[in-house]
């Protein structure tokens, strides 16, 4: 099962980062959380790791219609995208809300998950 939409770009790790959390506050996304795994994989259990990152992005208006909507939908957000560099490739992606949130089984939900999963998929296409 395709659970996220990835791209492979030409930039730096570091560009990369940059560069997304750029385009995801195009679309109205903010950062609510960010997780270096190479740097906490290193600490915690002193164990080498490709650069990696999370970020835990969320966009207030679609959060909070969510959340409306079904109240423990909260255990679905953030949308999660990550950076992440594999032999020397740098990828970015981010969740497919539309399969996230279907577990829910809720239809209101699930039209909400298109929107957002649209402006997730922009901000990709645009790293």
């Amino acid at each position: 099962m395709t659970y996220g939409y990835k791209k492979e770009v030409s930039l730096t790790f570091d560009e990369t980062l940059e560069k997304a959390k750029s385009e995801l506050a195009k679309e109205g996304f903010g950062i609510l959380t960010e997780i270096n795994v190479k740097e906490t994989l290193k600490k915690k259990l002193d164990k080498d790791y490709d650069n990696y990152v999370i970020l835990g992005a969320c966009n207030p208006p679609f959060a909070y219609e969510a959340l409306t909507i079904e109240k423990e939908i909260g255990l679905l957000l953030p949308c999660n995208v990550i950076i992440f560099e594999e032999n020397e490739r740098v990828f970015v992606s981010a969740v497919l809300p539309t399969v996230a949130m279907n577990v829910a089984d809720n239809t209101a939900l699930a039209e909400l998950a298109e929107k957002v999963e649209e402006k997730l998929k922009r901000a990709i296409d645009e790293v």
